[in-house]
Formats: structure tokens, C-alpha cells, sequence
């Protein structure tokens, strides 16, 4: 579900950590804009590159809780022990993040340490998402104009949503049900993202039907460009030290993945869509082992094989640009498009 106002986030309050500023200078010094500015959902992309730039760690007084955008600073508040979940929000202690299209459920930690999910798709499943795929696509096809975020987007990853005690269904991608499986709106979302973005570029949908084997690596591009999850939240347990200074303990944090996602400290023109990246990293869009990972991927790579398929000449409706909304999940809500 697309989110235009932020939800599960701490009660604002009217200053931060006494021990962090304790002083009125101080406060000056770190407190920055704020993510519920006016505006800052419309065009967050601008805003995180004034956040990396002039405010890498600020206080962001309305919402409560401090801002990190940099790549670095980011990855490493998603990792290090020091930091660890709001009670409210899923993730265990010491546990991972909530992250792209991961609710941070313990059975995504590695196999030393809880249930081991292994991150592959079970045959019959396969099957299941490949057939959905398929028959929607050919229905679509049949249209002068069509919705593939309402018509094509919404629907594949509902169906894959079976019954989770057949054998074939959802279930069988973990040894016990995972929260990450569902939330089908996240896979819905990424997957419009990744069809927004391929055509966005009618050469690489050129490409991609000759050689489907580079979807997957346009899938990993595409969460790190516009990935589901904006904002992740989490809270030091310690003092831990930055690149923009020093966050204190007991602290809410905001971490601005879609902020660190296109910093130009770690990835080359961050902001282009470029599956062909030597930079290409996973460490944004959730733990291999996530089971929510490995169907997404397939939903993907099936669902655009499927279109393709039944839609040689797919392009974009006249006159239409794709809009992406939202402020702690982001992704266009539309998709029109000309089937042929």
C-alpha cells in the first residue's frame, strides 16, 4: 500500500537527547529540515541530497528522532548491534532491520542463529507465479490501454499467495510462515518501480527480450533506485559515532535509504537507471535468505517475460509520465500503457 503520510513512527517530541544538545548552540547546529516538511514527499530525492550534504546526522524535531542519509552511515546503523528495532516495529532485538522488502522476521538471520529459509522458490510455486503471469498478460494484451499497476502489478503477487499448506503454496518457501510474505502491497510496489523504469527506456526492453537473463540484474538496480522502503527505523543502544558526528544512546533514528541509495560517495550518476552498473549492490534491498526476496525476484523476472511476451510492442500510453508518491514507502500508483 502506498503511504503518503508517515505511520509507525516515535511520538514527535519537543527536543532531542539532553546529553546530545545540551546547549542552544549546539541545537542550532544539528537540528535540520525535516522529513514532514511540505514538500519532502513530493520530491524526496532533492531533499535527501541537501540531508547528505549540509545535514548528514541532524535532528529532525517534528519527527523525533535523528536523520542519517549517507550510504555509509546508513548500512552501517542496518548492521551494527549497536543499533536495533522499535519494539512496535517487528524487528528482534539484535535482529535486522525491516528492510526493502524484508520485515526483518528473526527466520531471515543467518542459519547459526534461527530457522535457516533458503531463499529459493519451491517448483510448484514457480509454476503458479509463471501461469498467473501469463494469463494476465494475455488479457492485457487484448486492451487499446491498460493499468499494469491495477491490472498486472497488483494481482501477480496476490496470487501467489496460496494456500500455504498445499505443498506448493507460500509456505513452502519456510520452514514456518514468514511475515514477509505477507505483505504483498511491498512486491507490488517494486515490481511497478521495475516496470516504470524499464519503459522509461525502450532500447533495454529491446535488450531484455532477447536476453531475459538481465532482468535480474535490472531488478537489483531498480530497489536501489527507487527501492519500496524509504525510511527505516531503528535505536541506539550505545553511543555510536558517524560520519556527520555522534549519535547518542537510547536515540530514535531515521535511516534514509532512499537517501543512501543514490549517494554519490558509493555509486557512480546515482540517480540514472543503469542495470549495466559495475557498482551494483545488494545491501539495500533486504537479506538474500528473506524468503519475500526470492519471490519478488521471480515475480519479476516471470512477470516480465509474460508481458513482453504477449506485448511485443508495450510502451507507455501517449502523453503519460509515471508519478511516484509516498513518503516511507514510495512507487507510482499508475501504469498506462499501449499493450500493442
Amino acid at each position: 500500500m502506498q503511504s503518503d503520510a508517515p505511520r509507525d513512527i516515535p511520538a514527535p517530541t519537543t527536543s532531542p537527547e539532553p546529553r546530545a544538545l545540551a546547549t542552544r548552540s549546539a541545537r542550532s547546529r544539528r537540528t535540520g529540515p525535516s522529513l514532514l516538511a511540505r514538500g519532502a514527499a513530493r520530491d524526496p530525492y532533492r531533499f535527501y541530497r541537501m540531508l547528505r550534504e549540509q545535514y548528514p546526522l541532524s535532528y529532525d524535531a517534528p519527527l523525533g528522532a535523528w536523520l542519517i542519509s549517507r550510504y555509509d552511515d546508513v548500512t552501517a546503523a542496518l548492521a551494527d548491534p549497536r543499533f536495533t528495532g522499535f519494539p512496535h516495529d517487528g524487528a528482534p532485538r539484535g535482529g535486522p532491520a525491516p528492510l526493502g522488502l524484508c520485515h526483518g522476521s528473526p527466520r531471515c538471520l543467518p542459519a547459526d542463529r534461527y530457522t535457516v529459509v533458503t531463499g529459493t522458490v519451491p517448483d510448484g510455486l514457480a509454476e503458479r507465479v509463471e501461469r498467473t503471469a501469463y494469463v494476465l498478460a494475455r488479457r492485457i494484451a487484448r486492451r487499446p490501454r491498460a493499468d499494469l499497476v491495477e491490472e498486472f502489478c497488483r494481482w501477480l503477487p496476490a496470487a501467489s499467495g496460496a494456500d500455504p499448506d498445499d505443498g506448493e503454496g507460500v509456505g513452502a518457501l519456510a520452514v514456518t510462515d514468514s511475515p514477509c510474505l505477507r505483505d504483498t502491497a511491498l512486491r507490488r510496489t517494486a515490481l511497478a518501480s521495475l516496470l516504470a523504469n524499464l519503459l522509461d527506456d525502450p532500447d533495454l526492453l529491446a535488450a531484455l527480450r532477447i536476453e531475459p537473463a538481465l532482468t535480474g540484474r535490472a531488478w537489483t538496480e531498480s530497489l536501489r533506485r527507487d527501492p519500496p522502503v524509504q525510511v527505516v527505523l531503528r535505536r541506539t543502544v550505545a553511543e555510536v559515532t558517524l560520519s556527520g558526528g555522534t549519535l547518542p544512546a537510547r536515540a530514535p533514528v531515521a535511516c534514509l535509504v532512499g537517501a543512501a541509495a543514490r549517494d554519490p560517495g558509493r555509486f557512480a550518476a546515482p540517480d540514472a537507471f543503469d542495470p549495466f552498473r559495475p557498482d551494483q549492490d545488494r545491501a539495500l534491498t533486504g537479506p538474500p535468505g528473506c524468503p519475500a526476496v526470492a519471490l519478488s525476484r521471480l515475480e519479476a523476472e516471470r512477470g516480465l517475460r509474460a508481458l513482453l511476451d504477449a506485448m511485443p510492442r508495450l510502451r507507455w500510453d501517449e502523453g503519460f509520465r509515471p508519478a511516484a508518491t509516498g513518503l516511507l514507502t514510495r512507487g507510482p500508483r499508475s501504469l498506462l500503457v499501449r499493450p500493442g
